[in-house]
């Protein structure tokens, strides 16, 4: 064994790139996959020579082409393409292997066995040759610069999911860190290898030494002071090894200088310096000796302790016959400046992926996925600040209008007023609305068509505890006959009972605003089944005043006519504003339906450097500047909302007026009464319908859910169970590809929680912890 170390590869298995990456272009790549054939099969065979296994220097250009095809990649697809890559731990590819659905994860693999090449071609120099040293340090650094780059560029954009069951600790910055440091010990003694060959001064050849110590020291605290997982993934011979180096280039340092000493006549620090080099090679031997290490590195140690006694025993004796000079305290000797000859290289292949590349990057003609995933990211925003804050506030407006105009029984008490037989124009309009749609078989097939939607949520909710309960039983069975090492049913399937409890809790609540509905319904129901009525029969059933145009001569009458024409006039006006509201939605919501970023994105994204990971952050302005469109919009809804509350301020003032001047006349009231009714009615048929149309989105939503669901139920039983009855295919259904447990559904990126999107996270997933589902609006849903 040499005296220097090298890294073991990380080994790595075949993996299917072929089917990942078809299935998804098929789904998110917004093109056929057989377009991409070449590409994808240009990935496929890249990768065989790319992830290492190999020691020779044609291997460097393979990886470094591999890497750089790698960072094209990421900038087209997304770190998680449900690809399975895997890699043994360093040092212990006997350990059952890391499995992770990351393209990150494989870059990280492939940079780490990049470093590895470069340390294993630098071992494998003969450095009895001084061009065998000058590779050597070549490669040291090279190495070194590799796992810089690693630690720098490449570890911080591998992201952990919560479902993965075990990260890789030998890609932990401790690790990669100690590693780097080891190669920049090894390249530096290389160097002074080459001083002391070249019969560099003593001088120098001292401080290059000074350097050597330091950096195995350096390597050797990164290993003690990492936490006790990352320091147990190094054999345990390679912190011996490190101390005894640091110790053993200290002596040398030491004893070149001690020869310095001897070219300056300072016979006493001579004598200083060698104590303090046999004191460091003594304990450089007893740690060589005890951990075991390399037999080259305690013959080393051993030689020069022997070389070092030898020269103190001439020392002193020379000095006691002839010199007699004072020896200093070792305490007090001046420290050896060190002289640092290396560096961490990265290749230049890593800082410029693009010349690696080429014109004919792999995806190159794909829309990357974080174009992608602003295009989508803008288009939910959009459709949100169209719903949240101009629909909604326009519907919110509206109740706010028309809640007010009941309290005040308006404007049935004007109609009454000035149409003392007959129907008012607006009731008729409204009553022939409700005729045409059939309101009332229109509700009751909603009510079923609703109540047959919870029914089947429930259903598929009942049908994921069976699966539960059946994996309960043949795990209880199993305990009978066999001891397994492994958590009970009720123990591990803890997290998908307390989703069930989730899940079975928003049903009841639903359950509860559905009876809510009903109850609506059964109150309403005869009036507005009189909204279907003939209008011959609707207006008989509506009460005529004894009002006369007589009325009218008298003062009084005159007053009542100024104030109800003052008053209809204000209604009108508030008609008005509900016309302007509609009319501000439907432009609003034509602009969203034709508003199409995708061109832009695309062109802003096409202005990137090559190669640039292009993240959906970048898209941030130009989405703000293109949500300005709607700016407008919310600034009419706002001045919409002022003018409707000073018409409904002064609504209610005249109001007053008009009670007081109208005559009470019990015709009128009844009237009024009537007509009002009528009116609500309308209302209230508006208010259940748009009830039972939410209610019915929203169990359709949570049948969605309920499905993944049963099916992370149906994976995660199928799982255990294959721990009990191993077979070779490891999923439910092979064919369909289906996500397994702690596999989160792509797109990673989380959707939008609300009426109109409900993204389902991996049940795993800690975002179910802080997820609100949300109820559709009405009474209590």
């Amino acid at each position: 064994m040499p005296n220097l170390l090298s890294i073991p590869f990380k080994k790595t298995y075949p993996i299917n790139v072929k089917e990942a990456a078809r299935n998804y272009i098929y789904a998110h790549g917004g093109a056929h996959p057989d377009e991409f054939k070449d590409d994808i099969n240009l990935w496929q065979n890249l990768r065989k020579d790319g992830v290492g296994g190999v020691v020779h220097v044609d291997r460097i250009n393979s990886t470094l082409l591999y890497h750089a095809q790698l960072v094209s990649i990421l900038t087209k697809l997304p770190t998680d393409i449900q690809l399975d890559i895997t890699y043994a731990p360093t040092f212990q590819d006997t350990r059952v292997p890391i499995t992770l659905k990351n393209l990150a994860f494989e870059r990280c693999g492939v940079l780490f066995n990049l470093a590895s090449l470069y340390s294993q071609l630098a071992s494998s120099e003969d450095r009895s040759k001084i061009d065998g040293i000058k590779r050597a340090t070549a490669n040291y650094q090279y190495a070194a610069g590799t796992l810089s780059f690693l630690k720098s560029s490449a570890i911080p954009k591998l992201v952990f999911s919560p479902e993965d069951d075990e990260i890789p600790l030998d890609l932990s910055d401790a690790f990669v860190q100690g590693l780097e440091w080891l190669m920049l010990a090894q390249a530096q003694e290389c160097s002074w290898q080459m001083a002391k060959l070249n019969q560099y001064k003593n001088g120098l050849v001292s401080k290059v030494a000074a350097r050597v110590a330091s950096l195995y020291q350096s390597a050797a605290s990164a290993i003690r002071h990492a936490l006790p997982p990352i320091k147990h993934l190094f054999p345990s011979d390679w912190l011996p090894h490190f101390e005894a180096k640091s110790l053993h280039f200290e002596a040398v340092s030491q004893y070149r200088k001690s020869m310095d000493e001897i070219e300056t006549s300072r016979y006493g620090f001579e004598i200083a310096r060698l104590i303090e080099a046999q004191d460091k090679a003594k304990k450089a031997y007893d740690i060589a000796r005890r951990g075991r290490i390399a037999q080259p590195v305690l013959q080393d140690a051993q030689s020069l302790l022997e070389v070092v006694q030898k020269n103190l025993k001439r020392a002193e004796r020379d000095n006691d016959l002839i010199y007699h000079h004072d020896v200093p305290a070792t305490s007090t000797l001046p420290a050896i400046a060190a002289a640092n000859l290396v560096t961490s290289i990265p290749p230049p292949g890593l800082v410029d992926p693009v010349a690696l590349v080429g014109p004919k990057p792999i995806f190159g003609d794909l829309v990357g996925w974080g174009a992608k995933e602003a295009i989508s990211i803008y288009n939910d925003r959009k459709q949100n600040l169209v719903k949240e804050k101009i629909i909604d506030v326009a519907r919110e407006q509206q109740d706010t209008a028309d809640e007010a105009l009941r309290i005040l029984n308006l404007p049935s008490a004007l109609e009454a007023l000035e149409r003392p037989v007959g129907l008012p124009p607006s009731l008729l309009r409204k009553a022939e609305e409700v005729r045409l749609e059939n309101g009332p078989a229109k509700i009751e097939v909603s009510i079923e068509d609703v109540q047959r939607l919870a029914q089947h949520d429930l259903a598929i909710l009942e049908e994921a505890m069976d699966i539960l309960d059946n994996e309960a039983s043949e795990d209880e069975a199993a305990r009978k006959d066999t001891l397994l090492d492994r958590l009970p049913s009720h123990e591990a399937n803890v997290e998908l009972i307390e989703k069930e409890k989730r899940y079975r809790n928003i049903l009841a609540q639903a359950a509860t605003s559905d009876e809510t509905v009903r109850q609506k319904w059964d109150d309403w129901e005869k009036n507005i089944v009189e909204l279907t009525w003939s209008e011959e029969d609707l207006e008989a059933s509506v009460p005529s005043s004894t009002i006369s145009s007589a009325t009218y001569v008298t003062t009084q009458g005159k007053n009542t006519q100024i104030q109800a024409r003052a008053l209809r006039v204000l209604i009108e006006a508030l008609d008005d504003l509900h016309r302007a509201r509609d009319q501000l939605i439907r432009r609003a919501q034509a602009l969203a339906d034709a508003d199409d970023i995708r061109d832009r994105i695309l062109k802003v994204s096409s202005g990137f450097e090559r190669l640039v990971e292009v993240e959906p952050a970048m898209f941030e302005d130009v989405s703000d500047e293109e949500l300005a469109k709607y700016d407008k919009f919310l600034k009419e809804i706002s001045e919409i909302d002022q003018k409707q509350n000073g018409i409904l301020s002064d609504i209610q003032s005249r109001n007053e007026l008009f009670l007081q001047c109208r005559r009470d006349d019990p015709s009128v009231k009844d009237r009024e009464h009537a007509l009002q009714s009528l009116d609500l009615a309308y209302h209230k048929y508006r208010e259940i319908t748009r009830n039972l149309d939410e209610g019915f989105k929203f169990y359709n939503d949570l049948a969605g859910i309920l499905v993944q669901f049963k099916e992370a139920c149906k994976n995660w039983s199928h799982l255990r169970n294959q721990e009990i009855h191993p077979t070779n295919d490891t999923r439910p259904n092979a064919s369909t590809n289906q996500t397994t447990v702690g596999s989160p559904p792509t797109p990673t990126r989380k959707q939008p929680v609300g009426k109109s999107s409900l993204g389902l996270p991996s049940i795993n997933s800690s975002d179910w912890e802080f997820e609100e589902f949300d109820l559709p609006p009405g009474p209590q849903r």
